[in-house]
């Protein structure tokens, strides 16, 4: 069969080198203390014969908690972006040893890149941002399997991080993506008609613009669904998280933008499907629970049994689609436009959204104004010029601009 060419793909193995084949899969998780990173650590403790973790990274702003993963877990190495966090942090782990060797510690913006690199089977970036990108580069380029969650790294340096992965090196967390990924391998790629992205819709499923105006960033931090973190909860509430999701879909899979459709689903029960030629949809479906997709990728090919609870078949239940309103939520086919553009559009969007939901959390920006602001920042950028290659300092260089650009419109 034609399967899949694609970076990430179900039929497609890559082998890393692994240091104890026999013994527990050693991984590497980056953004350990925050939310990707918490659950991955849940599902490693309750499968202590499965996977051991030798390294942890996280951004340093909760060396209490990074100290008691590290001691816990038994790790060789913790990294800190901040350098003013290691002596708290050396305190901590200090506090915690009881006796126990400590862990190397490396601190500074780069210390999550050089972790990405020890040797191991797979490194989890759970790292927010595009300040992920350099660690997911330097994990492809050890042979690691990337277990992505960083889904801004692919999304701005997407011809960069196409580049160096092999086929099957990248193995998504996304839930969404998750869901393709099963759901591709009940085809080839002829077979593949369109991929179908599923949203919760976010806390304003339903409203007009005109209605979305005057809400809060209290309002908007209410997700009906998932427990996130603030930035990803208001891309969710925009639909711009939405919006990322499609260009990564086109991503990992090369699947056209016009074969990518993002329809709305309240309950989150059904993460994904994939249509095929024959009128067939494959769908995957579990409750919201990210340990799940997490469980998945650090595992893979292999499951994790009881990752999370499954759907309770024995309860009746009403699942329902809607079609997405684009003139209240603009940012999906704005989302379309940059990544049809390419170059270091993505990563303009990105870093304008990141700007510019700052400003409406902090009271100087309209929720509307988000897209909307986004949307002129976008459009000043220009389209890149045709054949030229992309750099991390051409990324590193847009986002720069994009942020201050955005922060200049943002304060009126």
């Amino acid at each position: 069969m034609d399967r899949m060419n694609s970076l990430a793909h179900p039929q497609l193995h890559f082998t890393p080198v692994v240091k104890d084949p026999s013994g527990p899969r050693e991984l590497v998780i980056l953004g350990s203390t925050g939310s990707i990173g918490t659950q991955a650590i849940d599902v490693v403790l309750r499968n202590p014969d499965r996977f051991r973790v030798v390294a942890l990274s996280a951004a340093g702003g909760r060396v209490e908690l990074l100290a008691e993963q590290a001691m816990r877990l038994g790790v060789h190495t913790v990294a800190v972006a901040r350098e003013d966090a290691v002596p708290a942090l050396r305190e901590a782990l200090a506090a915690k040893a009881q006796g126990r060797p400590l862990p190397q510690i490396l601190a500074g913006p780069d210390a999550a890149t050089e972790l990405a690199a020890v040797e191991c089977h797979s490194v989890l970036n759970g790292i927010t941002g595009s300040i992920g990108l350099r660690p997911t580069l330097a994990a492809l380029r050890a042979g690691r399997v990337l277990v992505l969650a960083n889904k801004e790294s692919l999304i701005v340096g997407g011809p960069l991080v196409k580049a160096l992965a092999k086929p099957g090196q990248i193995v998504p967390v996304d839930s969404e993506h998750t869901a393709i990924f099963q759901a591709l391998a009940g085809g080839s790629r002829a077979e593949v008609r369109k991929l179908v992205v599923t949203a919760s819709g976010g806390p304003f499923r339903g409203r007009t613009r005109e209605q979305l105006a005057a809400v809060t960033p209290k309002d908007a931090l209410a997700h009906p669904t998932w427990a996130m973190g603030p930035v990803i909860t208001i891309n969710s509430a925009t639909l711009v998280n939405k919006g990322l999701e499609v260009i990564e879909a086109h991503l990992l899979y090369d699947v056209p933008f016009d074969r990518i459709e993002v329809v709305v689903h309240p309950q989150s029960i059904v993460h994904s499907m994939v249509e095929f030629t024959d009128g067939s949809t494959l769908a995957q479906a579990s409750p919201p629970d990210m340990r799940m997709p997490i469980s998945l990728g650090l595992g893979w090919p292999d499951r994790v049994p009881d990752a999370a609870p499954g759907c309770d078949w024995t309860k009746a239940a009403s699942w329902e689609f809607f079609p997405l309103d684009n003139e209240a939520f603009p940012a999906v086919e704005l989302a379309r436009e940059v990544g049809t553009l390419g170059g270091t559009a993505p990563a303009v969007f990105n870093a304008a959204n990141e700007e510019c939901v700052e400003a409406f959390l902090n009271g100087r920006l309209a929720f509307t104004g988000i897209v909307d602001t986004v949307a002129k920042v976008v459009a000043e950028h220009g389209t890149p010029a045709p054949g030229t290659s992309l750099t991390v300092e051409d990324v590193l260089h847009a986002e720069d601009w994009a942020r201050a650009r955005a922060t200049e419109l943002a304060a009126g």
